[in-house]
């Protein structure tokens, strides 16, 4: 069999159980811990599998399951050999998720197709990290610039809020339930939508943009990724959940549902270029992939501080031990990602 083909499919393989171990947790999570003691696993699966699959169905009869998001990697992807070393990218994050540190896929992965703009020395190598021109500056400065924006909406949005809304959450139970559930619901398959449309990037790179499976083919995956979030929904989420679960009142279904919908709306804005068609232009591209986990860790952490300077008019140590330390394993992740892409680089020649 083509070595090629077997890569491509075992890459994809690989990349979509690491992915939908680490980022679909970061997405889903507060619906899954606010859910959790209430109604059974394969309920919210079937909501969270539906959605999916009209994302998918929808990206597949558009002829763009990235939804633009591999726009600057289809030239490269068309004429790309998948050598072994395709592989080690989805390996790591595996190994890396397995221990609920939460990772950005986009760089772990993203990166490795974007060996052909690295340089082949070490000093321009390193200097490619910085230049927002290339491929990958331009992920990290879109995706550090998505953990600012996150962090500050959150933080302001928590510190004029959080006395009308989490005081009341924490202090009195929650009334009239199915209209929150039906309010959750809502922000939580706008949020994962949102989501999809960012990341099936991260996976469908090993089909070469997947825009060309045949019928068959296109199915398999479908199948695959319906599988994987099943697993993900029985174990209900797994290590990286912890992340999710040590935020305060995040199992509460009326905190949750806002959580959720400030997370898809930024990155709905982080889609576009500028808003709504005005002329001015944000600084950032909108086709360019992004990590969604800087801004999922941004939201929660600027919510946190948020949460504690109204309610308790100071930030205690362990709540900023808390942020640096969420904030430290993404760092890590990044390190990791651009380490192991410049190995390869050196190593591929």
């Amino acid at each position: 069999m083509d070595l090629n083909l077997i890569v491509m499919w075992l890459g994809f393989g690989l990349a979509a159980y690491s992915v939908v171990g680490n980022d679909v947790i970061q997405t889903l999570g507060t619906f899954l811990t606010s859910n959790e003691r209430s109604m059974p696993w394969w309920v919210l699966y079937i909501f969270a599998a539906s959605i999916l699959s009209f994302a998918l169905i929808n990206g597949y009869l558009q002829a763009d399951i990235s939804y633009g998001r591999l726009d600057k990697y289809h030239e490269s992807l068309a004429t790309l050999d998948y050598s072994w070393y395709y592989l080690l990218p989805p390996l790591v994050l595996l190994m890396i998720t397995r221990s609920g540190i939460p990772v950005s896929t986009t760089f772990m992965i993203l990166t490795l197709f974007s060996l052909s703009s690295i340089p082949n020395e070490i000093g321009p190598m390193l200097s490619s990290v910085f230049d927002t021109g290339e491929k990958l500056g331009g992920m990290i400065q879109k995706s550090i610039l998505g953990y600012i924006v996150a962090f500050v909406v959150a933080a302001l949005v928590y510190l004029l809020v959080s006395r009308l809304t989490e005081r009341y959450f924490i202090n009195n139970k929650i009334k009239r339930r199915a209209l929150w559930i039906g309010l959750q619901w809502f922000s939580t398959g706008f949020l994962w939508y949102q989501w999809l449309t960012q990341d099936l990037a991260n996976i469908y790179v090993y089909l070469r943009g997947g825009n060309n499976l045949s019928v068959a083919s296109f199915s398999i995956t479908l199948l695959i990724f319906l599988g994987l979030l099943a697993y993900i929904f029985y174990l209900k989420g797994g290590a990286v959940q912890q992340v999710v679960r040590s935020k305060t009142n995040t199992a509460d279904i009326r905190s949750a549902t806002i959580i959720d919908f400030i997370y898809g709306v930024i990155l709905y804005v982080f889609k576009y270029d500028s808003f709504m068609g005005f002329d001015y232009q944000f600084p950032w591209t909108g086709n360019l992939p992004m990590s969604t986990t800087w801004v999922f860790i941004g939201l929660l952490a600027g919510r946190e501080l948020g949460l504690r300077l109204s309610l308790d008019k100071r930030i205690s140590k362990a709540t900023t031990q808390m942020v640096f330390s969420d904030l430290g394993k993404v760092f890590f992740g990044l390190i990791v990602s651009v380490v192991l892409v410049f190995i390869i680089k050196l190593l591929a020649g």
